[in-house]
This record gives structure tokens, sequence and C-alpha cells, in this order.
């Protein structure tokens, strides 16, 4: 990492980026907890989903508020997804459901019963306590899209399963159980689909992403990932993966190791070969660096944005100051 200034360059080979956690221009009096979630639509507007008064902030590449919308409809906002016709699919985990808008905000389609979980037999959020598979949904975490418009959402906090949908909102399959063996998930928390129609799993707490086909067989299993929460593929195949890391976002049973990376940013092929990392927590507060990376996209210019729980992964016990930004965008050095 190097510093001129306010520039910060991160990353390696022909990764590398002009880290900026100021990108985010807010109106005056605007408050956010945390962003959890960023995606860009087809003309590279920017879309924040967050936990504040405003839970859907659209933004320009310059990091202008545009517009705003959302408020008072979600109880607990906690992922989001663009479409290729750029309609939104929204994931708000502690209502039960998956809601698909317009980019204006209009409610196309929403999956789940509001406020109603599936039956897994879980204790609150402890994934340990799953007894049986529940089908959708029991605190649902992320959604990604197929390239014919088939919806795979994790299922999440409270189950351990992966649901297909299809684009019309109607349940073909579920799949996964309890566990650390192929086909099975502890906290499966993000998704994504790659140019053939794999499916990844962000399997956080058992550290793998899990590859599958469409229909749900298991392919393998990628190790070099640190409680990963969200997986991305760009245009020509890189993979780009938000990794919790072991010091941050621990439940109750867990303790912090510092002996271990913190939060972080990895590039794979589609071959699964390691490209660039970026950040590992030593200093979690710096521009360019992390402390609890949670969703990644990346734009039509080759620009990523990550966001961050800092809240609910620690800044609420203080363990990093209340203005720690819970984003960044980091431009690609060319």
């Amino acid at each position: 990492m190097t510093t001129d200034n306010r520039t910060v360059i991160v990353g390696e080979g022909a990764f590398q980026y002009q880290a900026d956690d100021q990108w985010l221009k807010l109106p005056a009096g605007w408050v956010i907890e945390e962003i959890i979630g960023v995606a860009v639509d087809s003309e590279d507007k920017v879309y924040l989903f967050n936990r504040g008064d405003h839970p859907v902030i659209v933004c320009d590449p310059d990091g202008n508020v545009v517009s705003s919308w959302g408020a008072g409809e979600f109880v607990r906002p906690h992922g989001i997804w663009i479409g290729p016709d750029d309609s939104l699919y929204l994931t708000d985990d502690e209502d039960h459901t998956i809601r698909k808008y317009s980019t204006g905000g209009k409610l196309l389609m929403t999956l789940g019963e509001s406020g109603v979980a599936s039956d897994t037999g879980v204790e609150g959020i402890d994934y340990r306590t799953i007894k049986q598979p529940g089908g959708p949904f029991n605190l649902p975490t992320n959604v990604a899209l197929s390239s014919n418009g088939t919806m795979f959402i994790t299922d999440g906090y409270g189950n351990a399963q992966v649901h297909k949908f299809s684009a019309e909102g109607q349940l073909i399959s579920s799949w996964g159980e309890p566990g650390s063996e192929p086909g099975q998930f502890n906290c499966p928390h993000g998704i994504g689909i790659d140019q053939n129609d794999r499916v990844f799993v962000a399997d956080r707490e058992n550290s793998r992403l899990q590859v599958f086909t469409i229909d749900g067989e298991f392919l393998e299993e990628w190790t070099d990932v640190l409680r990963p929460c969200e997986v991305f593929f760009d245009d020509i195949g890189n993979v780009y993966v938000a990794e919790l890391g072991s010091r941050s976002g621990m439940f109750d049973w867990m303790t912090p190791d510092l002996t271990q990376p913190g939060g972080r940013l990895s590039i794979f092929d589609l071959e699964g070969n390691l490209l660039a990392r970026i950040g590992g927590g030593e200093n979690p507060t710096a521009t360019g660096d992390f402390f609890a990376p949670h969703d990644v996209w990346v734009d039509s210019t080759g620009a990523v944005y990550v966001a961050e729980v800092v809240w609910s992964a620690g800044g609420k016990i203080g363990m990093v100051p209340a203005d720690c930004p819970s984003l960044q965008k980091f431009t690609p050095v060319r």
C-alpha cells in the first residue's frame, strides 16, 4: 500500500486500484448505520442497500446521491442484486422475504411471507441448532440470477439451503442441509452465477466457496477464502470474493483470532487461481484496508465497490470508530 496525500494504491499486478473511502457524498443530516450491499446498473448508477432512514440510495459514478427510496419498507436489509433488465432484488433477512423492485422503487414481486419463518428448529440465528431444512425462508441472505433469469437464493442464517426459483417466482427445487460435507452448509451467506451458469455459494462458516451445477449437483469447493460473505463475477470471468475474515463479525460463541487475516477482498480466475488480494485487517480503518467486507460489485469500467457491515460486525461494541467508512470504491490504475 502506498500513500500520497489521500491517494492510496492497493492490489498487485493487473489488479491495482486507487482506493477511496470518501467516495459517497451524503446530503447534510443523512445518517447510515452501515451499507450492507452494493450493486451497479447498466448505466453505472450505484445502488446502496443500507440500514438507515434511506434504505435504497442511488448514486452517480462520482458518489453524488441522485435519489433514494424504501423508507419504512424493510425490517433488516441484507442483500442486493441487479438483473440484466436493471430490476433490483432485495433480501430482507428478518422479514424472511426477497422483493423485486424497479430501479425507481416500484414493488414488482415478493417471495416469502412477510414476517413468517419456515420451521427449521433453529434457535435465534445459531446455525448450529438447525434441526432440519425448512424450505423458503428462514433469515435468507442473498440472491443471484442465472443467464435465463432463474433466481437462486441462499437461506441463510436460520436455514442451510439454496432455493431455485423461476423468473416468475415459482419454487423449482432446494438443496442443502446443516454440516460441513459437500452440499452441506453452515451459513450459506452469498451467491453468484458464473458465465457457465455454475452456482457459487459463499458457505461462510465453513470458510469455502461451494460450486454447483445449475441443478444443484456438487462440483467442487474452493478453500482459499476466510469466511466469505459474497461472490461476484465480472464480464470477463474474474471472481471477486468479499471475505469477513477472522477478526470481526463473530457470533456470540466465537472468539476473534488475531493470528489470522481480517477482512479482505480476494480476486480469482474461473479455475480458482488467486490473482490478487487486498486488505487483511492489520489496519482495518485505513483507506484500502477492511474491517468487515459484506458485499462486492464491479461496474463496466472495472471499478470495484465494497460494502462493509461496520456496525453489526463490531462497531457497536467499539471495535472501530463510529465514523469508520462502510463503503469503498477501488478505481483501476491503468
